[in-house]
């Protein structure tokens, strides 16, 4: 009983998250900047289409991830993290595979709605992550998973994705 409601807890703390950090990030503010209003590309039709791939993998693979920090029974917030260090699916391949989605997904929308702002927006973003990810993030998974983080970071790359899945 207590590993179903430990589980129960960590899909909707996950779930919660998911709707106030990438759900605002890569949805509400870019809705203010752009309107969400397509633009109208004339010639060069070809461009929505890849937006909304763009779109559409930033969010599977944004869902996929954080699926696996539920699985491992925790949430992506710091305030209530994973008792494991999550290695598996997309983090084989990539360790910020999140922030990448979430890149992503607010680019699809720069092409889509023709919005240089959203180009800034995404910039100043990914600023941010950077800063996050260095300033805390990876010190903090240094001290909580030690050795087996720092092996983790070694083989994983942080921003660019391996092109085959690590076997750590």
């Amino acid at each position: 009983m207590a590993q179903s409601a430990s589980s129960a807890r960590a899909w909707i703390g996950t779930g919660v998250f998911l709707f106030l950090a990438p759900g605002i990030v890569a949805g509400f503010i870019p809705m203010l900047i752009s309107g969400w209003r397509p633009h109208d590309w004339g010639g060069a039709a070809w461009v929505v289409p890849v937006a909304w791939i763009a779109i559409v993998l930033g969010v599977a693979f944004l869902l996929h991830a954080f699926a696996l920090f539920a699985l491992h029974r925790g949430t992506p917030a710091p305030v209530a993290p994973t008792e494991t260090l999550v290695v598996t699916g997309v983090y084989r391949f990539v360790r910020n595979p999140m922030y990448l989605a979430v890149l992503t997904i607010i680019l699809g929308q720069a092409l889509l709605f023709g919005s240089w702002w959203l180009v800034l927006y995404a910039a100043v973003a990914l600023t941010a992550v950077v800063t996050f990810v260095k300033g805390y993030e990876e010190p903090t998974l240094t001290s909580t998973y030690g050795e087996q983080y720092l092996d983790y970071k070694r083989n994983v790359p942080g921003w660019w994705p391996r092109l085959t899945p690590w076997r750590g």
